[in-house]
């Protein structure tokens, strides 16, 4: 769920954050980190198809990619060392070594051709990363910039307002996320409504959960 923003110590926050948790990080959020596997189902990549995942974490969503989408190839975005380290224990125990590719990089200056050998790629997704970044709207350009043309999409699962939740939990939702530098985007559907009309795009946007989670698809 790490990725990078505009500070220089991203890497070194997001490292403080996780050091010890990514140790358990998978057992944990499985609870509330809802909509990751929705969002996996429709990837759906086109024969021999390229998914990148930017801010991947443990490296799970990968490996569910993998498994669900047998000849896609697989690359993954993080800032986090730790996280990564992670990540190339996990995809190697399962063997998907030869299949996913990781790399360290900022997602808001995201270089895909220096750090992957590639400029473009048929899904590129974020699951519950963009309010981990700073700047997540240079993160959703950049990441919308290395999705095909004609047929590429970009997929994303975050964070909702929680509006229609008692208030009681989402202050107790909203401060613990505070505790890791989670930021819900109250304005994610405004930023990926600019990005789909300047991109002649098309935007699938939802609420999850009564507003746990908000999913959205942009479709170049």
């Amino acid at each position: 769920m790490s990725a990078s923003g505009n500070s220089p110590t991203a890497e070194v926050l997001m490292d403080s954050v996780y050091r010890r948790q990514r140790h358990f990080y998978d057992a944990t959020r499985k609870y509330f980190l809802l909509g990751r596997d929705t969002l996996i189902s429709r990837l759906n990549p086109p024969p021999a198809g390229t998914i990148v995942e930017i801010g991947c974490g443990t490296g799970r969503n990968l490996i569910a990619a993998a498994r669900a989408f047998p000849d896609a190839r697989l690359f993954g975005l993080d800032v986090s060392t730790a996280m990564l380290s992670t990540a190339r224990g996990n995809i190697r125990s399962t063997g998907l070594e030869g299949r996913i590719t990781l790399a360290l990089g900022d997602a808001s200056r995201l270089d895909a051709q220096m750090l992957f050998g590639r400029t473009t790629f048929d899904r590129a997704f974020f699951s519950y990363s963009l309010s981990m970044i700073p700047a997540w709207r240079d993160a959703l350009q950049q990441a919308c910039a290395i999705v095909a043309p004609n047929g590429g999409r970009l997929l994303v699962v975050d964070f909702g307002e929680q509006e229609p939740l008692p208030v009681w939990f989402r202050r107790v939702l909203h401060a613990w996320l505070a505790r890791f530098h989670v930021t819900p985007r109250s304005d994610l559907h405004q930023a990926l409504s600019e990005l789909a009309a300047c991109q002649g795009g098309r935007l699938a946007f939802r609420s999850l959960y009564r507003d746990y989670a908000r999913f959205a698809e942009l479709a170049r």
